[in-house]
């Protein structure tokens, strides 16, 4: 049986953390704020938005929330975007993601502050993850990760670690993170020829393809650690699940999230941080 990664204490350790530096900050008159921006309402946009307003609230964070038409015109978008990077008192933006077909996600990513920019959805912010350097904040998921292997103290310096899936989101930033820490990496995607082959190969794998049964009891050996980003809806167990077929590979690794009670939580909790090290960053 393999031992279950889980992300309730990682996420409870990063919060106590920050309810001591929101307090600090507090008592200096800087109350972390930040601002949501959702265009119409999406389910998974929904869901998401209450957990972090959940998160946010539990370690002090105050949270706006602004809601736009989901019809709404590129100049209305662009404004809001304007009106936060002018707003010294908001200092993080969660902007959610894909937008609308008829609205240019790219300008509106482009406009935002890369220091409030706490997703990483800017240039400037992917830049920083590729090379190595502080600029904005990477992905809160991909950082979720490289947070919960260091908590259950998996050392990546030299491992042989494969990450399934290439999206700017998680997969790329997310080697690129494993990368920085010495890690030997091999990014999977669509078009990888023998994908069971590499993964049985590595020593650390990271699911991120978006796709539930992606990896299945072929694809791993004993002693590996998996780490499960997807998140799915099993219409047949009517349940959520993740990119592993968990009952098939649980049983054969050594250590594996489960999903739901995996990466989620602490994908949230790493949003607060970022929070908080913006509006310590507005003050240092």
């Amino acid at each position: 049986m393999a031992t279950l990664l889980k992300g309730l204490p990682v996420s409870k350790a990063i919060c106590e953390d920050l309810s001591v530096r929101v307090r600090a900050l507090k008592a200096r008159g800087v109350n972390p704020t930040l601002e949501i921006v959702r265009v119409g309402e999406r389910e998974d946009d929904l869901a998401y938005e209450r957990g972090a307003i959940k998160r946010c609230a539990s370690v002090g964070i105050d949270v706006r929330v602004t809601v736009l038409d989901g019809t709404c015109g590129q100049n209305v978008l662009m404004d809001t975007v304007a009106r936060i990077n002018e707003d010294d008192s908001i200092h993080g933006c969660l902007m959610f993601r894909p937008l609308p077909a008829h609205l240019d996600e790219r300008a509106a990513c482009a406009a935002l502050l890369p220091s409030k920019d706490v997703d990483c959805s800017t240039s400037e912010s992917m830049f920083g993850v590729f090379v190595g350097r502080r600029v904005g904040f990477p992905p809160c998921t991909a950082e979720a990760c490289m947070a919960l292997l260091d908590y259950y103290g998996v050392n990546v310096d030299g491992i042989d670690a494969t990450v399934v899936g290439r999206s700017l989101v998680i997969g790329r930033p997310l080697s690129m993170m494993l990368l920085e820490r010495n890690a030997t990496v091999t990014t999977c995607h669509t078009h990888t020829k023998d994908m069971k082959k590499k993964t049985r190969a590595s020593e650390l794998l990271v699911i991120a393809a978006g796709h539930m049964g992606t990896l299945g009891a072929e694809g791993v050996r004993p002693g590996q650690i998996v780490v499960d980003v997807g998140i799915n809806w099993d219409e047949k167990a009517n349940k959520l699940c993740g990119d592993v077929s968990f009952d098939e590979v649980e049983p054969i690794v050594e250590a594996i999230t489960p999903v739901p009670g995996g990466i989620g939580s602490v994908t949230t909790a790493i949003l607060a941080k970022h929070i908080v090290e913006a509006a310590e960053l507005s003050v240092s």
